[in-house]
């Protein structure tokens, strides 16, 4: 028997958007684009920011506070730094309903999780953690795009008191936007994207400020071509974001780190002793699980 074609969440009446920057401001536009919401009020930490995503039509309504954006919300999304998100559930979990949907974009979710336990006390069950797999190295809501999330992996990371009709709706919203839903354990994500995702932002940091620390750093850095500049992009992340990402997976990151300098000392001790048949073989192993790589759902840890 074949199963009934996907129909989608219902229409939301009012998203209350905590953070109208680029993660927050795209999923806005592509929650308006689907039809699935009525109306979007906005807060932003900068009143400027707010007014730039009203003028944008990224919200309906500037809110004052973040208490004001959720009052009446039936979906909130928090797409704040990950340090932020305890005092931000402290603020509005008295306006958290057990039908509101709660979702962050968090690239962390251990740290996420427990502040959500702290925090929510009774309302934890509307809470579902998400990590879209997506974004750019620019910020702001100027950069907002309505695809941004399309055709992109979305993690869920639900935790035991998360309710599950709301995990159900939280699929349902992201597959609506285009987004391949998959779940993991919030321990899980982090030792995985500390892997594929934090130590790359590490490495692009430490390659960029160990060039211009020396005399002629700025002249090399002239000279780089299009390997340099796509092998370096995410250095231009944000720092403030990514200073909170490092800090708060920093048991996984200091791991991969380790990893990644055993292997590192290890391709160079084949340079210093000029063993060209097994350097060439270490490249070989990692060219061909490069070529080989493809964005999958098979395998994902739980």
């Amino acid at each position: 028997m074949l199963s009934p074609p996907y129909q989608g969440p219902g229409m939301f009446e009012q998203l209350g958007l905590i953070g109208c920057g680029l993660m927050g401001s795209s999923f806005a536009l592509a929650l308006k684009r689907a039809g699935l919401v009525k109306r979007i009020v906005g807060y932003s930490k900068s009143p400027t920011t707010t007014e730039r995503a009203r003028q944008m039509g990224v919200i309906d309504v500037q809110a004052p506070s973040a208490p004001m954006a959720v009052a009446g919300a039936d979906i909130v999304l928090l797409a704040i730094p990950v340090s932020a998100t305890e005092a931000t559930f402290k603020d509005i979990r008295h306006l958290i309903e057990p039908t509101t949907l709660v979702m962050d974009v968090g690239s962390t979710k251990r740290d996420v999780v427990d502040a959500a336990r702290r925090a929510l006390g009774e309302q934890i069950g509307s809470f579902v953690p998400c990590h879209p797999i997506t974004g750019k190295e620019v910020s702001g809501v100027e950069h907002a795009d309505v695809s941004l999330y399309a055709g992109k992996q979305v993690i869920l990371t639900p935790i035991e008191q998360s309710s599950s009709a709301q995990v159900q709706k939280a699929t349902e919203v992201w597959t609506a936007l285009g987004c391949q839903v998959l779940r993991m354990s919030p321990e899980a994500h982090d030792a995985a994207y500390a892997a594929v995702s934090h130590l790359p932002h590490l490495i692009a940091f430490a390659m960029i400020n160990g060039i211009t620390s020396q005399p002629n750093g700025q002249d090399y850095m002239a000279l780089a071509g299009p390997g340099f500049r796509d092998f370096t992009r995410i250095a231009a992340s944000a720092p403030e974001m990514w200073r909170d990402i490092l800090l708060a997976n920093r048991e996984e990151l200091l791991v991969q780190s380790r990893i990644f300098q055993q292997s590192l000392q290890s391709l160079e001790q084949l340079i210093s002793s000029g063993n060209a048949e097994a350097l060439e073989s270490l490249i070989g192993q990692a060219s061909e699980t490069r070529a080989n790589w493809r964005i999958s759902s098979h395998n994902v840890p739980k």
